[in-house]
């Protein structure tokens, strides 16, 4: 088998292969890892059969379904996933062929009730059902600790004990166990009575995950994230460095205009000498009549240079093809103690 571990943070994604046939699958891949998959892939010459997300993350944003739709590969869930780009469902028990690698899918929700674990011939894939040392926690939507317990101790547990556990989640740098030493020395596997396994799990009380929300939002509605729109928008919206936008408005050469896309308290507070105001909320609606004339050179800005960046590309979608966003917004102007106008 070739085997790649790649990890982001405390999440964990496999990528798998076939030595003979260099057909591959991703298990668990993350948003912010495209180009080092991408990588992988050519390093080894591998070929991507499948994009396996083990359940609806909570915690990271999956990569499943931009990678489905740019490599044209099925993006894989079990059947009760929410996520609409999940075009390839499996049941309990079924398999997916890699070359010469099985990948079987079991059940075992509890994390989540779509969560599944992917058994191969020496090791199993177990998403948050198992980590090393823990188990997912059953306090987020559509978790369970009566069903974790049936699935770790009805299911998981009673696989080999010698087979290797790979985890989507450990935050202490460990790459693998075995369902024996978990077995063993897994404190939350101690509970081995339904009762006192179901009132720990309830105990635990732990923080909610970094953007929750966001994650569940986009993981399940196949929705994009926040980054990925500031992103796309950067990708097609030229820029403007401070420095660079002071020395043309001191040489006065009115070719350009600066548009402040804050809302007007905070333009009233201070903004760049010149600009006038239109607020992102209004200026789809307020633009022509703001600019008749669509090749007007504008420069749009906000607090941060995020909003003005949504701003811009939308400008440009419109047909004002001259539009750019100044980086780093106003906070990047004030720190470089450029001039500011009050209202």
């Amino acid at each position: 088998m070739i085997f790649h571990r790649v990890t982001t943070g405390g999440c964990l994604s496999y990528l798998v292969g076939c030595e003979a046939t260099l057909a591959a699958a991703l298990i668990d891949p993350e948003l912010s890892q495209l180009d080092r998959y991408r990588a992988l892939l050519a390093q080894e010459g591998l070929h991507l059969r499948y994009i396996i997300d083990t359940h609806t993350h909570a915690d990271h944003f999956s990569a499943a379904k931009a990678l489905a739709a740019a490599l044209d590969v099925p993006a894989v869930m079990f059947r009760t996933a929410t996520a609409p780009h999940a075009t390839l469902r499996l049941d309990d028990g079924d398999m997916l062929v890699v070359g010469t690698i099985r990948l079987q899918a079991m059940h075992t929700p509890g994390h989540t009730a779509d969560s599944m674990c992917l058994v191969a011939a020496d090791r199993v894939f177990t998403g948050d059902t198992l980590l090393i040392g823990g188990t997912g926690r059953t306090d987020l939507p559509s978790g369970d600790p009566d069903q974790l317990f049936d699935s770790l101790f009805g299911k998981l547990l009673k696989l080999p004990p010698e087979l290797l556990v790979f985890p989507a989640h450990d935050y202490k740098g460990r790459s693998h166990s075995t369902l024996g030493t978990e077995i063993a020395e897994n404190p939350r596997l101690q509970k081995t009575e339904r009762g006192a396994f179901t009132a720990m799990m309830r105990e635990l009380n732990l923080a909610a995950p970094t953007h929750l929300t966001e994650a569940l939002r986009t993981n399940m509605s196949g929705g994009k994230t926040v980054a990925q729109l500031l992103a796309d928008a950067g990708a097609v919206v030229p820029f403007v460095a401070q420095a660079e936008l002071a020395k043309r408005l001191e040489g006065r050469a009115n070719d350009l205009v600066v548009l402040d896309v804050r809302e007007e308290s905070a333009f009233a507070a201070g903004h760049v000498p010149g600009a006038i105001n239109l607020p992102r909320g209004q200026l789809e609606l307020r633009i022509n009549a703001a600019f008749p004339d669509p090749s007007v050179r504008i420069v749009t800005v906000c607090e941060f240079g995020k909003i003005s960046t949504l701003a811009a590309a939308t400008l440009r979608e419109l047909g004002f093809l001259r539009t750019a966003a100044m980086e780093g917004g106003m906070t990047a102007w004030r720190d470089s103690g450029l001039p500011v106008t009050t209202a």
